[in-house]
Parts: C-alpha cells; sequence; structure tokens
C-alpha cells in the first residue's frame, strides 16, 4: 500500500462514550478490506502503565505477551482484530516524559532547554510512528484518552495538530463525541458537540469524521446541522446509537460507510464492501444463544466493578455463545463471603470462578468459596490469585495443615504452599518482582486441562508475585490434586486439577487475556461447557 496511514481517534464532551470500541471498529472493517491494522492507546495520566492504578479507578489491568501491563482498551483491540500488542501499544504521560528526563539526564539534548514543545511532542510523534516504521502495518489507529479540553491531553493534541500537518493525506481524525437527549424538551442538543469540535479546532485540529454517541436516532436534518456548524461533509457524520453489544458497532459502522468515508478521505480504492461473514456468524449465533434460559455461573471477587474483570466477564460471554448459551455472570463480593451465608450466595450456581487479585483483602471469602464450590463439586475455575486460593483450601482441609497459607497473607506460616521465588525476595520496585507476560507450560496428558487444548505446548499470560511451593507437590498429587501444567523452564507449577471432580482447575496465568471474538479460549469454553451439564444435571439448581 506503501505508506503506513494514520487515524487518530479522539473524544469530547464525555469520557466513557466508547472510543475504544470505535477504535476497535475501525480496525476491524480495515482488516476486512486486507489491510493490516493495528490500534495503539495513549493514557493522558502520569504513571508509568496501569500496573499500580486501583482496578475500582480504571478497570482491570490488561498484560500483553510481551510483559506490558496495559490498559484495559487493549483487551478490546485484540478480541476484536485477533491480533497480539506490545508495550509500543499503551504509551502513558509517564512514559513520554520519563523517557525525555532520562535522555536529558544522559545529555542527548546537549544542555538544550527541554520544553513541552518540541521536546515532548517530538517523543509522542515518534511514538505514534514506530509502529509504522518499524513493523510496516497499513493503519495505525491512535486512540488518545481522555477528553478534549483536558489540560492533560493538550500535548497529544499538539503532536496530532503536528502530524496532520506533516503527513496530509495519510493522517486522519475522528472525533467521537455525545448527543444528549433533554427529555423535558423532547429534543436531542447538539450544542455540545459544536462546542467539543469548537475546542478541537482551538488546538488546530479540523477533525475529518463525527460519531454521534446516542440513544435515540438522529434525523437526517440533525445530522446536516452538525456537519453544517462543525465544517465535516454530511456522509461524515455518524450516528453511534446504543446497541445490544459492543459486537454489534463494527456493523453498525459499516453500515454507514464509516469504512468508505475514511478510504476516500485517504485517497484509497474503496472497492466492494466485506461480508465480515464470520463476524456475522458470531452474532447470529450469540443472539440466539442470549434468547436460552441463563446459565449462571458465580465471580467470586473483591472488586465490585464490571470493568475490573472485563476479559474475564468476556472470555465467559463469548463461550456460553459458542456453547450456544447465554451466561449470566452473577458477582459475589468475596468480602462478604463467610461459612454462614456461602451456601445461600452459591447455591443454584452452574458453575464458580474465583476470580484474581493482589492482597489479602477478600482473600478469606475465596477461600471460603472454594471449599463451598469443591464439596458441593460445582464445577470451579480459579484464576492466578483464584488458583493459589484453590492450593490453599485444599492444603488446609485435604492435607490437613490449619495454618497453611500463602507468604503473600502471612510471612510467617509454616505451610507456605505459596511463596515468592528466591531471585524475587531482594527486589523492592513494585512492578519488579512480578512474573509478567506469556511463558511457556506444557500440559500433561490424560487432564482435563489438555482435552481442552488438545495439545500439550502452549503459552499463556501471567501477572503474579507468587508461586506454587513445589516443596508441597508430592503431597498434593499424592491426595488428589494433580499439577499438570508445568513451566519447561522453572518447573514451577502452572494448572493444578482434581480429576475426581466434574471440574475443578486453577490456572497461574490468566488464559481471559487471549480469548477474542472469533477464537474463545478452550479453557473457557470446557468450563463453560462443564457448568452447563452441572445445570441440566441438576434442574432444581436453575430457581
Amino acid at each position: 500500500m506503501g505508506e503506513t496511514k494514520y487515524i487518530f481517534v479522539t473524544g469530547g464532551v464525555a469520557s466513557s462514550l466508547g472510543k475504544g470500541i470505535i477504535s476497535s471498529s475501525i480496525g476491524k472493517l480495515l482488516q476486512a478490506r486486507g489491510y493490516n491494522v493495528t490500534i495503539q492507546k495513549f493514557d493522558p495520566y502520569i504513571n508509568i502503565d496501569p500496573g499500580t492504578l486501583n482496578p475500582y479507578e480504571h478497570g482491570e489491568c490488561y498484560v500483553t505477551v510481551d510483559g506490558h501491563e496495559a490498559d484495559l482498551d487493549l483487551g478490546h483491540y485484540e478480541r476484536f482484530l485477533g491480533i497480539q500488542t506490545t508495550k509500543a501499544n499503551n504509551i502513558t504521560t509517564g512514559r513520554i516524559y520519563k523517557s525525555v528526563i532520562d535522555k536529558e539526564r544522559r545529555g542527548d539534548y546537549l544542555g538544550r532547554t527541554i520544553q513541552v514543545i518540541p521536546h515532548i511532542t517530538d517523543e509522542i510523534k515518534r511514538n505514534i510512528k514506530q509502529l509504522g516504521n518499524k513493523y510496516k502495518f497499513d493503519f495505525v489507529i491512535t486512540e488518545i484518552g481522555g477528553t478534549v479540553g483536558d489540560i492533560e491531553s493538550l500535548p497529544y493534541l499538539e503532536s496530532i495538530r503536528q502530524l496532520k500537518w506533516e503527513l496530509g493525506k495519510d493522517a486522519l481524525c475522528v472525533h467521537l463525541t455525545y448527543v444528549p437527549y433533554l427529555a423535558a424538551a423532547g429534543e436531542l442538543k447538539t450544542k455540545p458537540t459544536q462546542h467539543s469540535v469548537k475546542e478541537l479546532q482551538s488546538a488546530g485540529i479540523q477533525p475529518d469524521i463525527l460519531v454521534l454517541r446516542t440513544e435515540h436516532k438522529l434525523n437526517l436534518s440533525l445530522r446536516k446541522k452538525v456537519a453544517l456548524f462543525c465544517n465535516v461533509d454530511e456522509n461524515a457524520v455518524i450516528e453511534n446509537i446504543d446497541a445490544p453489544t459492543i459486537y454489534e458497532v463494527p456493523i453498525l459502522m459499516q453500515e454507514q460507510g464509516l469504512d468508505a468515508t475514511i478510504l476516500r478521505k485517504m485517497g484509497l480504492p474503496v472497492g466492494d464492501t466485506p461480508g465480515l461473514g464470520p463476524w456475522r456468524s458470531f452474532l447470529e449465533r450469540r443472539h440466539k444463544a442470549e434468547s436460552t434460559t441463563p446459565i449462571h455461573i458465580a465471580l467470586v471477587g473483591k472488586y465490585d466493578l464490571q470493568d475490573a474483570y472485563k476479559s474475564i466477564r468476556e472470555a465467559l460471554s463469548q463461550a456460553g455463545t459458542y456453547n450456544d448459551r447465554k451466561i449470566s455472570v452473577d458477582f459475589v463480593n468475596s468480602e462478604k463471603l463467610t461459612d454462614d451465608n456461602v451456601e445461600g450466595a452459591l447455591k443454584g450456581m452452574a458453575g464458580v470462578l474465583i476470580g484474581p487479585g493482589f492482597g489479602e483483602r477478600g482473600v478469606a471469602g475465596k477461600i471460603v468459596a472454594v471449599r463451598y464450590a469443591r464439596t458441593h463439586d460445582i464445577p470451579t475455575f480459579g484464576i492466578c490469585l483464584g488458583m493459589q486460593c484453590m492450593a490453599v483450601e485444599f492444603a488446609r482441609d485435604v492435607l490437613g495443615y490449619a495454618d497453611a497459607n500463602s507468604r503473600e497473607m502471612d510471612e510467617k506460616t509454616p505451610h507456605n504452599v505459596i511463596d515468592i521465588m528466591e531471585e524475587q525476595k531482594s527486589i523492592t520496585n513494585m512492578g519488579g518482582t512480578m512474573r509478567l507476560g506469556a511463558y511457556e507450560c506444557i500440559v500433561k496428558k490424560e487432564s482435563k486441562a489438555y482435552e481442552a487444548y488438545g495439545k500439550e505446548h502452549i503459552q499463556e499470560r501471567h501477572r503474579h508475585r507468587y508461586e506454587f511451593n513445589n516443596h508441597f507437590r508430592n503431597e498434593y498429587e499424592a491426595a488428589g490434586m494433580k499439577c499438570v501444567g508445568v513451566n519447561p523452564e522453572s518447573d514451577l507449577v502452572e494448572i493444578i486439577e482434581i480429576p475426581t471432580l466434574k471440574w475443578f482447575i486453577g490456572t497461574q496465568f490468566h488464559p481471559e487475556y487471549s480469548s477474542t471474538v472469533l477464537k474463545p479460549h478452550p479453557l473457557f469454553l470446557s468450563f463453560v461447557k462443564a457448568a452447563i451439564e452441572n445445570a441440566e444435571g441438576a434442574p432444581e439448581a436453575e430457581s
């Protein structure tokens, strides 16, 4: 195709309008036309990465294959496009400033005064263009976090202004805004969009395409009005109305010709509209699945916020679709879970997923949930800390070590069935003590995990400090909890399971990160299948 094309996605009026979904949808539509596409996210906060951010504040921390802790929007990018992102796909203001300051300390700038323009903006531009320069993508879509008008976003907008000027037709700006409906007046209001565009124009950027987020249909006259007042073509004003699921958005965008408009504006041939066959097949199957009786799966965790477990929820939903059943993910707060109320919380659940996390808060409730699920033979999936809770509960109730614990929760426990690796003990940097990114695992045959994967050699992503303690491995194996997945280099345990139960598997890694729309994760498929069989075998449990 020649030179890489750059698409910038900005947002105005309000946050949480769905820039990540629009970016992913644009990427999907261009990918369907045969283009090699990637998406990156620029976050205006000063943290180096979201790894130390509270999930209540920023949702889940997503992990890339190369071990970068990233914004949850990268999960959307991977799920929609079926690609793997890297550290280069998520940049924060903290990373930008740290890079510039490190260069200044080394003397790279030869004593010059370091300023936002040109030094910070040049670093931003370098990070935008390096994906195209290094990996030769046809399109690099760059989503700018935050909202136009935020003071912390100004260096990013200035960088976009410069790039649009430098690149000409090879750069384009899509601006997402909100059109509110005033119930008292019975009217949709375009004034917030007009103000948002004026704010963008004041930064020197004329948007090429407007995507209007709305809960109500936008008539032609309203769209013409927006086009007139915002200096955009009428066919470049796109309605983004509420949809049943985020996966409908690419279809809705294609129906309005968003991808065709982008190609025309960038001087590329439009050609035939792709059919999106596999994507539409997924949606059709999903619609049918959503009309079935829901299968209830308990998600046991301490973060009562949907975005804190975004990838897990999406992986369960996708697995439900491919098992042709609707999945109801019922959050159970592990902080409130006790021996006295666990039956009321988990009775009737077709499956139980013990969620990941860090720290002691909520762990006691997770262990209570594991004990109930194990003793009542409910299909159970433990992820990361969830897997560690499975190991602790088994040590206490089956191996007879009442004081068994993770070293994370109790430094002095004599039965440290979960412990930190020796080489990590001297590291004090919060981000430096973790096993991050993709690691190899060999899965033992004659295990449910192997049945799910269908192969011995797998690679999965990690985000944790503590590990299963191999000192106790033989005791676990002899008592019925099998270590069926092991890292070939370190011999660390990656997967545990109890084969005598319907489905009881814990993974030290995060399989949810690699579950996509068109390739759902095999462990989630297997878990949901077991939950469905469990529910159908006990109809009274669905009441």
